[in-house]
């Protein structure tokens, strides 16, 4: 299997690949703190639960940490110590970071990220992937990997017109990975990520060889309807299929900020402006496991996940230096595919059900809606940050995944 490698001379400006560092001077970190400090904090909550939001205790305590203590400089050197890069496609600039495994046969991915994550949630899946040797697995599982920004995240070029949805998104991915060189690879995402990975399975590039989602959508029409009109499950659900229908029943509650981005995602002037503000909004994310989301797993402490308060701080500054909050959530604008509807995919497909996502998605409903699954698995652990809480076992999932397209 011919590889390739990084482009070291191109034709065009426009398609040259550039050396990335991140660099942010210190008065960008002194006005953070500053605002910290300056909040201006709401009352307590009326309840002793997280049923009416962030809790104030927990913002607070995170506040004072993230104000005194936390290093950011210590995620920069971690991200400087990676091979990062940027291009332009389709008119951005996208920044990715792109390390290539010691196996010479190692087969490329592309990982995308989520909302509200970053590259930063895939950081612990480098070693294990490209160095499968060194982390339990064989030379046979290695994985050249490309972590791209989606555009209007992180360090990639913020859109100015509309259009980029996840669609144009999995066009552009295509395109970058055909420029470094690689004729056949495979693909992964979560969350938003998956649905760029449900595009470009339906898209269906010769390139690709195969997709792998741990957010699936997978969800058949008339559960869907019923879903959406808060009805009772549709008769004749087997048991898994009717626990998942209660699961997305549940995350009603804990979706609100969907809604939000989806249609008014300029209104949110807030989190460019209050870093403490833009915290609460990405802390009450959520997930399928009850707990109030990405700092509370952290904080609190996920069932099995790993995630630290500085885990999560890492993400959510990274949003306020690249001043994304906004650009980020038009993704959300932009995606006119319903949520967790069931896709239409034939390329070979690879679902992993974590138990803490926001739903566990039966192999009945998933073999509907990916054609061609080639690989199938609950794990034990992970929630709908696995890949950032449980990153050993999601390289696991990743490699049987795709061993089959090797």
């Amino acid at each position: 299997m011919s590889t390739g490698e990084v482009a070291q001379q191109t034709v065009s400006n426009t398609t040259a690949v550039r050396p990335f560092r991140v660099s942010f001077p210190d008065a960008a970190l002194i006005e953070l703190r500053a605002r910290i400090q300056a909040t201006i904090w709401p009352e307590r909550e009326t309840v002793a639960d997280d049923s009416q939001g962030v809790p104030l205790a927990m913002l607070q305590e995170l506040a004072r940490h993230w104000a005194t203590d936390y290093d950011w400089r210590k995620v920069e050197a971690r991200l400087n110590a990676l091979p990062q890069f940027t291009t332009e496609i389709d008119g951005l600039e996208i920044h990715f970071i792109h390390v290539r495994s010691a196996h010479d046969d190692a087969l490329p991915l592309i990982v995308t990220h989520g909302w509200p994550g970053s590259v930063i949630e895939q950081l612990k899946l480098i070693e294990p992937l490209t160095n499968p040797t060194a982390h339990g697995g064989t030379a046979e599982d290695a994985f050249h990997l490309v972590i791209p920004s989606i555009p209007g995240f992180g360090f990639s070029a913020k859109p100015t017109s509309t259009g980029w949805d996840p669609g144009r998104v999995a066009r552009a991915w295509v395109e970058l990975m055909k420029r470094l060189g690689y004729t056949r690879f495979v693909a992964q995402g979560g969350d938003v990520g998956a649905f760029v990975c449900d595009r470009m399975g339906e898209q269906a590039p010769a390139e690709l060889l195969g997709i792998h989602s741990s957010f699936p959508s997978a969800v058949p029409p008339d559960v869907a309807k019923a879903l959406h009109a808060g009805d009772p499950p549709p008769s004749g659900l087997s048991e898994d299929e009717r626990r998942a229908y209660e699961q997305l029943l549940a995350q009603a509650t804990h979706r609100a900020y969907t809604a939000m981005m989806a249609t008014r995602p300029q209104t949110l002037y807030a989190l460019e402006d209050s870093p403490v503000g833009l915290a609460a909004w990405i802390i009450d994310h959520g997930d399928g496991s009850g707990q109030p989301g990405l700092v509370g797993e952290a904080i609190q402490g996920h069932p099995d996940g790993d995630l630290t308060r500085d885990d999560a701080l890492d993400n959510i500054t990274l949003y306020w230096l690249t001043k994304t909050a906004v650009s980020a959530a038009r993704l959300y604008w932009e995606n006119r595919v319903p949520g967790f509807v069931a896709v239409d995919v034939s390329v070979p497909a690879a679902v992993s059900a974590f138990p803490y996502e926001r739903y566990q998605p039966p192999r009945s409903w998933t073999e509907r809606a990916y054609h061609n699954l080639i690989y199938y698995n609950q794990p034990a652990k992970g929630g709908h940050f696995a890949a950032w809480e449980q990153p050993q076992l999601f390289a696991e999932e990743v490699r049987a995944a795709f061993r089959s397209l090797r």
